[in-house]
């Protein structure tokens, strides 16, 4: 994809959608690193995630965003926030991400009525072509969107096969004004390392685990030394109950020892450092409901603390 010479433009994109539609493999892939982790599970993302593609002519600043669902608690309100302000921040383009394998619903209908807050062209696209047989299933499945709000494009998609993604660079960057390269080149995201770190132990708990888990995982890093030849993490998974304390320990262990080692090699094939793993699990009752733990695990607060 080539823009007119000395024209460049750029801007900021939202990723909007329901949970499990495959926003955060979709960011991956369009930065062409992971910058947010993957789980088959709701609520994975947490908060809003920056990731930055860079092209000759063109600088894209997605913003990723937790699944637009009903909130309950605390931490689901703030994860509705981030996502409101996603829209209401004034990006330049909004996408709609819709999984295609999943039949139209009243929820869908409501996610959609988010984008009425904002006056940028918004971007449907379905995922998970790949996974649908018949193709003709696609079009009722556009009719229902098409009813729903003025959509500029509808683009198919498969985020994990890499299918449509040029498609969906050139829909987008034929809808970017003029404008600056906002982050370096070599500028993919702005999570601190820590943040990056606690979400792929948390990624981890959540491929790991199969039982009720999930939701009430959360990773703060505790300690962070670096030296020339190693660096040494230590971090504590967080649950709410010492029923999923002992899931995630396992039987002697083996179990956290798993989420240990993957979580590791993880961290050391994305930061590129050589990496000593330590951690630990804490039953702390009810903390989707603290301010203050909530507080704690935002990226921000880690950001702060990588400054100090």
């Amino acid at each position: 994809m080539t823009e007119p010479e000395n024209k460049h433009v750029s801007g900021f994109v939202s990723i909007l959608g329901r949970p499990n539609a495959g926003k955060s493999t979709l960011l991956n892939a369009l930065v062409g690193m992971k910058v947010a982790i993957v789980a088959d599970k709701p609520q994975t993302t947490r908060t809003s995630v920056q990731g930055v593609l860079t092209e000759p002519g063109y600088q894209i600043v997605f913003i990723d965003t937790p699944g637009i669902h009903k909130a309950d608690n605390s931490i689901q309100k703030r994860m509705m926030d981030s996502v409101r302000n996603a829209v209401d921040d004034e990006p330049n383009v909004l996408l709609f991400l819709v999984d295609a394998t999943v039949p139209f619903s009243e929820a869908d209908r409501k996610a959609v009525s988010l984008l009425q807050r904002s006056d940028a062209p918004a971007i449907v696209i379905f995922n998970k072509i790949d996974l649908v047989k018949e193709k003709g299933k696609l079009l009722p499945l556009i009719e229902e969107y098409q009813k729903l709000h003025p959509f500029a494009a509808f683009v198919p998609i498969s985020a994990r096969k890499g299918e449509g993604l040029d498609d969906l660079k050139k829909e987008i960057v034929q809808r970017l004004p003029e404008g600056p390269q906002y982050f370096p080149e070599d500028h993919v995201t702005d999570q601190p390392e820590r943040f990056l770190a606690a979400e792929l132990v948390r990624e981890q708990a959540l491929l790991l685990t199969r039982e009720e888990v999930p939701h009430s995982v959360a990773v703060l890093i505790d300690k962070w030394e670096t030296t020339p030849q190693l660096t040494r993490i230590f971090a504590t998974i967080y649950v709410e109950r010492e029923g999923q304390k002992r899931i995630l320990v396992g039987a002697k262990g083996a179990m956290l020892k798993r989420i240990g080692t993957q979580s590791r090699l993880e961290m050391e094939k994305l930061l590129g450092l050589r990496i000593y793993l330590s951690l630990f699990v804490k039953v702390t009752p009810d903390w989707r409901e603290k301010a203050a733990f909530l507080n704690a695990i935002d990226w921000r607060t880690m950001a702060d603390a990588d400054e100090k």
